[in-house]
Parts: structure tokens; sequence; C-alpha cells
């Protein structure tokens, strides 16, 4: 495949684009095609099945409106100082309804002994097959295989998008009123179910264009996962002994993870799941099959076998660093784009721990529902200008967008770099423990340096080669994001002098009241401290 004529581009005008295929993506577009906009939804790999969401086995945080008083007080105590009530709420209650529309739209919801829907529960595969076919009715335009590059700008903010057709070897330019990153969290390059494509391009984008970021340093959330395998769902080890290589029970006072973490640096960590008796065992291999798949492929019996577990980094995935959210409407900085889901930092929610499956399951309902409607309203209001939008961003050249040109050409250097450079540096700085989930100042500074090198190397010589194809531009722009992303996230950790909730500094390890506050970042300036927290309640 060799890269197509910059000319031959596939021009289209929507209301709003949206950009990612996970839940939040499809319930965004959903609701801004129920509002009667035209709504197209590109996706880097196959709406319906990329993502985190797509091949696991989620529960929702789902609460009863009696109930919700009770749940936010008890979240508020483990949040850090950081979360925001009035969003818990929210979140609670536009995934109650996301959850009961689904009940009405026929989804198969697992029964209860009643008979009942069990709405607390979401088989990955099929919720998302599901959404894909109730954006389809709904009249959503999908492009697969069609990542997004950059963002289009003009005075009225945020006005499209442009990417690549990977199918047809083309690339594509999307006038929009309104734009919704729902593109995922960053995962550093790890392995687990559905990381392969969660690059950080979102946060890249949004950055690009003018959003500010917020925690950042909440990037540290490891999951338990069997050697070898990228299973990381964690719900399976609340029935589970580890032991130490001599088989000695491990003692995991506090912090289970820090412990576990612990005892890896010292050697390997074996677990057992023999906490969990007969009728048990049978219920976890209904209700979380996918668990169980690694071990039945290797002749292993959880439940009777030892099985040696290491720490995996879920990155802002599981963590909560993203765009800053403006309104609890998905607004950020820059007019017209709004971001849901894993884009978007969750600290309102979940302060500084993370939020699991559940509560990140209904986030993504919440938060894609929000940004949805507020698409849909500001394309309503913008629906007389987009035509001559379109034609002014239609005599703009792509290479001058986001980047893409300098992605595109070669380095005359050989100083110049290559994706895959990138991709194994920011896994050596990112993923040990010794570096990101124990930190401290001359580690994260040792990092910053070699991650900086590369940085400067790439802004200054760009990459090695010219560029062939557009798959190879892909995987230069997600070089790119990665390398950004954990810049970002080191500048926060080293300014935040603390340890809090997911953010562990050895050299400080007490949390600081003082320090009460969120940290802002955009694309090239220094962190700073946000002293106006709470989210505006003004549409």
């Amino acid at each position: 495949m060799t890269l197509p004529a910059l000319a031959d581009i596939n021009e289209e005008m929507t209301d709003v684009l949206v950009i990612g295929g996970g839940p939040a993506g499809a319930w965004a577009a959903l609701r801004a095609a129920t509002a009667g906009r035209r709504v197209i939804l590109v996706d880097k790999g196959y709406f319906g099945t990329s993502g985190a969401t797509a091949p696991s086995n989620t529960g929702t945080w789902c609460v009863a409106p009696e109930q919700r008083d009770a749940e936010i007080t008890r979240r508020m105590k483990l949040t850090g100082a950081l979360a925001n009530p009035e969003t818990i709420e929210r979140t609670l209650d536009s995934a109650w309804h996301g959850l009961h529309e689904l009940v009405r739209w026929g989804y198969p919801f697992p029964k209860d002994g009643q008979g009942r829907p069990y709405i607390a529960n979401l088989r990955g595969p099929d919720y998302m097959r599901f959404m894909r076919r109730k954006a389809r009715a709904a009249g959503v335009i999908i492009y697969d295989h069609s990542p997004a590059l950059a963002l289009m700008q003009d005075a009225e903010g945020v006005a499209g998008a442009v990417g690549i057709h990977r199918q047809k070897n083309r690339f594509w330019r999307i006038t929009a009123s309104a734009v919704i990153l729902a593109t995922g969290g960053c995962a550093f390059g790890e392995r687990f179910l559905g990381a392969t494509g969660l690059t950080g391009d979102g946060y890249l984008l949004g950055a690009q264009a003018g959003a500010r970021l917020s925690g950042m340093e909440y990037s540290a959330q490891y999951g338990i996962t069997p050697v070898s395998t990228s299973m990381n769902k964690g719900i399976i080890y609340q029935w589970a002994t580890f032991y130490d290589a001599d088989e000695n029970v491990l003692l995991l006072p506090g912090d289970r993870q820090s412990a576990l973490a612990k005892a890896m640096l010292r050697g390997p960590v074996y677990a057992r799941l023999d906490r969990a008796d007969t009728e048990l065992q049978s219920s976890l291999r209904q209700s979380q099959p996918n668990c169980f798949v690694p071990f039945d492929r290797q002749g292993i019996n959880p439940f009777h076998d030892r099985f040696e577990v290491i720490l995996r980094n879920e990155g802002t995935v599981r963590g909560l660093g993203g765009l800053r959210l403006l309104t609890p409407h998905g607004e950020t900085d820059v007019p017209g784009l709004y971001a849901a889901g894993d884009a978007a930092s969750r600290e309102p929610m979940n302060g500084v721990i993370s939020g699991g499956g559940g509560p990140n399951a209904s986030w993504a309902i919440a938060s894609g529902r929000a940004a949805g409607e507020a698409a849909a309203r500001r394309a309503d209001r913008q629906q007389s200008h987009l035509a001559q939008r379109q034609q002014k961003h239609r005599r703009t050249p792509l290479l001058n967008l986001g980047g893409i040109g300098a992605d595109l050409q070669g380095s005359r250097h050989a100083q110049g770099v290559n994706a895959e450079s990138i991709l194994r540096a920011v896994r050596d700085e990112m993923l040990p423990l010794e570096k990101n989930f124990f930190r401290s100042a001359e580690g994260m500074t040792g990092s910053m340096s070699r991650l900086y090198s590369l940085y400067k190397t790439l802004a200054l010589h760009g990459y090695r080669h010219p560029d062939t194809n557009l798959i190879e531009l892909l995987r230069r722009r997600e070089a790119r994001a990665l390398l950004s992303v954990a810049r970002w996230t080191y500048k926060a950790a080293l300014l935040r002098q603390e340890s809090r909730g997911i953010h562990r500094r050895l050299d400080m390890p007490m949390q600081d009241p003082r320090l009460g506050h969120r940290i802002l970042l955009n694309s090239t300036g220094r962190p700073q401290w946000d002293r106006q927290q709470p989210l505006q309640e003004t549409a």
C-alpha cells in the first residue's frame, strides 16, 4: 500500500462528529442523532469490537435513587478531596436512565432470581454489538478503520477533523459544528484486554487544539494479570491467596496493590483462588467466562493450582487523567470540542482512586449522553454556518494540520527517530513498577530526561525516513501521542509533591492537606494548580 495523493481526500460535512466507538462514543452518537442531528462516528478500529469494553464483562455503578445519598457519602470518603458530589450524583442519575433505556430497547440483560433484568452487569461483546445496531438504526453514519489524525479550527472553534480510511487508502476531512472526543485512555503500550489501540490519541488531538488536561499524575493504576496473558480482570482476585516462590503466604496489609508491587520487586508472586467455595466457583465461571479462558488453554485450574501473576499498568484507562471538562455537558476549553468517557478526566467522579469497572462504565454512559446532547444543541445553533466553514477548510492544506506534515516527511538528518523506538522508550519509562508505580523525584526526573531527549529529537529532526503509506502515518501519530502523554504524566506527578490515591511517591509518602487541588496542563506549558475546581453548572 502506497501513500495516496494529498488531493485524494473524501470530503464530508455533518452536524456532529464523534471520534471513537467505545461506549461513550456510542451513547454520544445516539443522543445527538436522537436529537435530530446528522452524526458521523469514526473509529480507529471496528465500532463494536475496539476498545477496552468490547472484550470485557463489566459491572455498572447502578444505584437506585433512594440509595444515592448514602453511596455518594461513602464514595466521597475514598476520593482524596478531589471528587465532586454533584458530578457523582449526575453520573449515577444519567447512568440509571441509560441502563433502563437499554432495558426498554431490548438489550438482553441477565435475569436475577426473580426473573428481573440484572442491569448491574454488561457483557462487553453483546453490549457493544447492540449499541452499534442502535446507532445505525438511529441514522448514525459509521466509518470503521478510520482514525482521526488532527482537528480543524477557525474563529468559531473546532470545525471538524481530518483522518484516514485505512481500508480505502484515502484521507478524509469532515467539517462539523461539534466534535466529541471519545477515543478512550492511554495504555502506554501495555498489553491488556482491548489496549492495543489506546494510545492517547484524543489527548493529543485536544491538547493540540488548545484544550487543557487534568489528573494526568493519576496514571499509575496497575491490574493483576496472569503472567504471559493480557487478562487484566481483577474481580476474581477477591477470592485469591497470594504466595511467594517458596509457597509462603503473603500478608497484604493496607493497600493490596502496593503490597503486591513490593512483593513482586522482591521476586515472583503466585496466586490461587482457594477462597472460593464450589458454588462460587461455578458462579464466577458463569458470570466472568473470559477470565478463565487463559487458564483453560494452559490446563490450569485456578481454584486448585498456583499460577504466577504480574501487575500491568492500565494507564489512564483505569486511571483518572484526561481532558478537563469545564461544564457538566462535556465541554472542554475549546468551543465546539467535547470529551466523554476515558478521553475526559474522571477526577470529578473518582477523585484520586481508580473507577475500576463499574464507576467507569457508568461514567461512559453518563458523559457520552451529556456530550451528545450538548453537541446537538451547538450544532443546531451553528447549522447556518456549516457549509461556509466547509468551503474555507477545503482550502486548508492537509500538511498544515496538527503536525501531519512533519510526520509525513522524512528527516534529512541521521538523528531522526522511528515510531518503534518511541514506543519502546515509553514502555521502558511508564510500565516498570519501580518507575511509575513507586515514584520519586529522582526516578521521574530521569524518565523525563530520557523522554524529553526523544521529544526534542522528534521536534528538531522528525522521523528518520519519509512516510510511504497510511498505516505508517498512523503509527507515527500514535507514537507522538504516547510520547506526549508520558511526558505530561510525569510533569504533573513531579508537581504533586505528596502521595495521594494512586499517585505514590517514595520520597513523599504522606498526603499534604494543602495540595487538595487538581493539576492542569496544556500541550507545551508548565503544569499549574487549579484553584477553581467545581464544574460550572451553566449550559
